[in-house]
């Protein structure tokens, strides 16, 4: 067969994995972008069950990319508000407008923005779309070569592995990976509320537990609920209706009744650190590279980092450097290393502070909090750092 030569080949389909190949793509690079063809389907009430926190740098990157003016407007929420509830009466109150800035966020459904990356690919003549999974991994010190399902080959200057938390392309590296599990399940439905939610997004900390209602249009709401995981599978057993009345009475109903619209699903919570986000021609993103705590909606805007760190990191290279250039990869890796640390360490140390027990660390917490919230000045760094 012949051997197909691009400058990148990107594996993984998800929402990352196609942002990548369409950034690198349109900085004229040759891309294969390795995974399946079928595009996101919306689920049947018009609303997935998966939604992002969207910050102001990964608006801006899918801008860039002439993605996000292809967004249905009807269909972005924005987060004006924000108030978290913790022990007894204390609680934070997050403000775009005491922080001057247009939003907070931008509440999407994933699918929503898989299919305008699928159209966007779809024009893009710099993209080959292979739905084959690769077998077989080898580098030299050219390329990288990548043998598939059916036994063709392709080469690649660089392999970007945007494929998961359990990524194939990292298996073929030396990275090691350091997990914590957290022993929770992160539960996601979405709500129709009787009352409105004002583009404000709700987080309540309660007995190591965390549930986020995030604002969708018509006066819906997305359920994130981080629960131990018996509590969890309990959730998750109960019928629409009965999970619907579990919500309300958690969260004090704050926003009245509340009608499940959607079907409720659960994926594990973890920590995932990885040793080194490079090796010889592959440079991983997103999932591949890190997973975090979902307490702070931060996970996938940490992947788009990723992506448009190496997008800028090959975009800038000199002209004797190919993109899978190890002194270009390295540059990346450096280029993520504290942006990554500090979220873990944010979102693990919130995590490991609110779950732990006894009143000591209650009033400990409830201290910290109202501290935060006495502190205009505090709270505006924190506001920026999410927006990244």
């Amino acid at each position: 067969m012949t051997l197909q030569t691009y400058d990148i080949a990107v594996v993984g389909g998800g929402l990352l994995g196609k942002t990548s190949a369409l950034a690198l793509a349109q900085s004229g690079l040759r891309v294969a972008l390795l995974a399946s063809p079928a595009p996101a389907a919306p689920t049947p009430d018009g609303y997935d069950s998966r939604v992002y926190a969207f910050s102001s740098s990964s608006q801006a990157l899918l801008e860039q990319l002439r993605v996000w003016p292809a967004l249905d407007r009807a269909r972005l929420t924005p987060v004006f508000d924000m108030r978290v509830f913790g022990d007894a009466l204390a609680q934070l109150h997050f403000s775009a407008f005491q922080a001057a800035v247009p939003q907070l966020a931008w509440i999407v459904e994933s699918g929503l923005v898989e299919r305008a990356l699928d159209a966007a690919l779809g024009f893009q003549p710099n993209v080959t779309w292979i739905a084959q999974r690769a077998q077989a991994l080898t580098v030299d010190a050219k390329a990288a070569t990548l043998t598939l399902d059916s036994g063709a080959s392709l080469q690649a200057r660089l392999v970007v592995g945007a494929d998961g938390a359990h990524s194939w392309v990292r298996s073929q590296t030396e990275a090691q990976v350091k997990q914590r599990d957290y022993r929770q399940t992160g539960i996601v439905a979405n709500f129709r509320a009787a009352l409105p939610h004002g583009e404000t997004a709700y987080q309540w900390f309660s007995h190591g537990e965390i549930i986020a209602l995030l604002p969708l249009p018509d006066q819906h709401v997305s359920l994130v609920w981080s629960a131990e995981s018996a509590h969890a599978q309990a959730l998750l057993a109960l019928e629409p209706a009965q999970l619907a009345a579990q919500v309300e009475q958690a969260v004090g109903s704050k926003l009245g009744a509340l009608e499940c619209v959607t079907p409720a699903r659960g994926f594990a919570l973890v920590l995932q650190e990885v040793d080194r986000l490079i090796a010889p021609r592959i440079a991983l993103v997103g999932d591949a590279a890190h997973t975090i705590h979902p307490l702070a909606g931060q996970g996938m805007n940490l992947g788009m980092r990723d992506v448009a760190s190496l997008v800028d990191v090959v975009g800038q290279r000199e002209p004797f450097r190919d993109p899978g250039d190890l002194i270009l990869l390295r540059r990346y890796e450096r280029s993520r290393r504290a942006d990554i640390q500090k979220l873990v360490i944010a979102t693990d140390g919130l995590h490991r502070l609110f779950a732990a027990p006894g009143a000591m660390v209650r009033g400990a917490r409830n201290l910290g909090m109202s501290l935060v919230a006495s502190q205009p000045l505090i709270k505006r760094w924190l506001v920026s750092s999410a927006l990244g």
